[in-house]
């Protein structure tokens, strides 16, 4: 059904229809393509996870709690996450990736913008996250968050190539990560800023999420980190940057001059007891994200909603929308979903559950089930990778 990335979608419920020609939505309808009828259903724009952690979609199959509990935030990453990532190897990454992404469409998220760290598996893992996305059909902006953590700068630099090795296909477009710039020399912050303008691209960082990160920056002679990236040239226009929990509004309104994006992870920032991103409210540019959490955007935005119902945020309503604009940009198309010259991308819904999923003209959910691959066949290699997982975590 419609391989040509061809398809028209419709009359829904409301009688609307949806045309897209090779991947992208036509103004008018063609009677040389396929057709998905949904007569019973509303059809919607697809979701987008605007930072997430594809790398962790193995940590639901039982990962064991760490011993002892972790105190704090930078116990939370010692313990749990910076020891999963050292553990991956291309089975079990392969494994998560491919589960997180079925578990994502059925949700109705049609893009994930991920950013990933294996520092035992960097040359090649980004090819990995590519072929999931490709084999399953999500869409994704992809990079490597380069980090001297565990090996030094030669880490740094071996991350930074893995970025520059991705190749652009209608799915897929590469961004330039780091890790957090706590975790980060100078140079290699230099470096990733010139990456990205070289390649035309943009860098994704995690910026100010603990203060642990803000403390860093001061210690290295900065107002904090956001102020250590912006003078070493490593937020060009369009850049992503996670949490921004201990940003003051004046950060937040600098960040938002230099064409900066936000994204906002509630469920994430509340588990790991970091605090409320209260001071976004001050950007027009805020997306979200899950940071690793599932990607049921429907479940994250009640999450937002309540706890800004209690922290007296504002309006955020808007922030899982605007992530229809945070990749609009990178993929050059009009960023109002399901206009003409947008990604072709949208969810069919009956009764309030997803449907159909279409992801560039090519339907990959029909009527509740994966269209390239068997949801029992991915979850039952999830739970074999995920034991071999638990027992490498527990070496390194």
């Amino acid at each position: 059904m419609a391989l040509s990335g061809s398809l028209l979608v419709g009359p829904d419920s409301n009688g609307r229809s949806v045309a897209i020609i090779d991947g992208i939505v036509a103004a008018g309808e063609s009677a040389d393509v396929a057709t998905l009828s949904c007569p019973d259903g509303e059809i919607t724009p697809g979701a987008v996870c605007a930072h997430t952690h594809m790398y962790s979609g193995l940590a639901p199959y039982g990962m064991p709690p760490p011993d002892p509990p972790p105190q704090d935030f930078l116990q939370i990453l010692d313990r749990v996450w910076w020891r999963l990532d050292r553990a991956l190897d291309p089975n079990t990454l392969t494994a998560s990736a491919r589960d997180y992404i079925a578990q994502a469409l059925l949700a109705g998220t049609t893009t994930l913008v991920d950013h990933h760290e294996s520092p035992n598996l960097i040359e090649g893992s980004l090819a990995i996250l590519a072929e999931a996305c490709e084999m399953l059909g999500m869409r994704a902006l992809l990079c490597y968050g380069a980090t001297e953590r565990n090996f030094g700068r030669e880490e740094a630099v071996r991350g930074l190539a893995e970025c520059s090795r991705i190749n652009s296909s209608p799915l897929v477009r590469g961004v330039i990560g780091l890790h957090a710039s706590f975790t980060v020399s100078d140079e290699t912050i230099r470096e990733a800023g010139d990456l990205a303008r070289n390649l035309r691209a943009v860098t994704h960082v995690h910026v100010a999420e603990d203060l642990a990160d803000v403390e860093d920056a001061r210690t290295r002679g900065y107002d904090g980190p956001l102020e250590r990236l912006l003078s070493l040239g490593a937020i060009v226009p369009g850049s992503i940057l996670a949490h921004g929990v201990h940003l003051s509004s004046e950060q937040v309104r600098a960040a938002e001059a230099h064409g900066a994006w936000f994204v906002h992870n509630p469920r994430s920032n509340e588990g790991n007891r970091v605090g409320y991103a209260s001071n976004l409210s001050q950007s027009r540019k805020v997306a979200l994200g899950t940071d690793g959490w599932d990607a049921d955007m429907a479940v994250e935005q009640a999450a937002l909603m309540r706890l800004a119902a209690e922290n007296h945020d504002g309006d955020v309503s808007g922030r899982l929308a605007a992530g229809h604009r945070l990749v609009a940009e990178r993929f050059g198309t009009n960023p109002a979903p399901l206009a003409p010259g947008a990604l072709g991308d949208l969810v069919v819904r009956q009764d309030g559950r997803v449907r159909h999923v279409v992801v560039a003209g090519r339907p990959v959910v029909v009527d509740g089930a994966l269209v390239n691959s068997q949801l029992d066949a991915i979850g039952e290699t999830a739970r074999l990778q995920a034991e071999r997982l638990w027992s490498r975590m527990a070496m390194v």
